[in-house]
């Protein structure tokens, strides 16, 4: 018997919008020339660095190789909150739109009854400046949202989804995350729930074998010009991701 699709849960950074190299990454890079920091992460540089999830965790990590000792708490979090004030600027300009068929997707989940969260690793401030750029109908469609804030341990570790499960109360099988990453995939795949990859910019050159345990792997959700490109998974006919594929999804081994 065929499962029947009762909930899609999002990622935000490279899966509702491409907001990594010219979003975050723009955004670190002023808030280091701000604090007289001489250090400005090129695409190459901050490609390696989205191995480590959230922020604060990032600047840790690179402050501790660059420097060769633990850098202090506070000086992490200054930097960190400068970085999100300017991300939020940055979004508020309007240069991080929804990607191509995303805005569609969510309103006709919603218009079937599906519910939607968001699982992300972003700090709250980040999500929401972003949300607050995008139509009304997608904001309202999701009913939570589970931020880097609301754990201790960030992706890949699967605790994000599995907060996201004890919301939803449903079985994990009728469930379907939206991911870009690795990391992501890992994530949804800790927390027993099947996933879609839509490679981001950030993504799409890893290899094939990094996301051998999604249900598929997608370029896009929407294609302007020909089908949709599946790399691994079902055939999806046609220009556009659609409920009814996605429900396919859930029976894939």
């Amino acid at each position: 018997m065929a499962v029947a699709l009762s909930a899609l849960l999002w990622d935000v950074d490279g899966t509702l919008a491409e907001t990594e190299f010219e979003g975050h990454r723009v955004a670190f890079n002023r808030c280091f020339a701000a604090a007289g920091l001489p250090w400005r992460w090129d695409r190459s540089t901050y490609g390696r660095l989205l191995a480590v999830s959230g922020g604060r965790e990032r600047i840790t990590a690179f402050l501790r190789r660059m420097e060769g000792r633990e850098p202090d708490p506070r000086r992490v979090e200054e930097l960190q909150e400068h970085k999100q004030a300017i991300y939020g600027e940055l979004v508020r300009q309007g240069g991080l739109a929804l990607r191509p068929g995303v805005e569609r997707l969510v309103r006709e989940a919603a218009a079937a009854g599906l519910r939607q969260g968001i699982v992300t690793t972003s700090g709250r401030s980040a999500v929401e400046a972003l949300l607050e750029g995008a139509p009304q109908s997608v904001t309202r469609a999701f009913g939570f949202r589970i931020c880097g804030d609301d754990v201790k341990r960030k992706k890949p570790n699967p605790e994000a989804y599995r907060l996201a499960l004890q919301q939803l109360d449903l079985a994990p099988r009728t469930v379907l995350v939206l991911e870009d990453s690795r990391a992501g995939l890992a994530a949804a795949s800790g927390a027993s729930l099947p996933c879609l990859v839509c490679l981001s910019d950030a993504t799409r050159s890893d290899p094939a074998a990094a996301f051998a345990a999604a249900r598929a792997v997608i370029d896009n959700l929407e294609e302007r010009r020909g089908e949709i490109v599946v790399h691994r998974g079902p055939p999806c006919p046609g220009p556009q991701v659609t409920l009814s594929w996605l429900e396919r999804l859930l029976d894939s081994p």
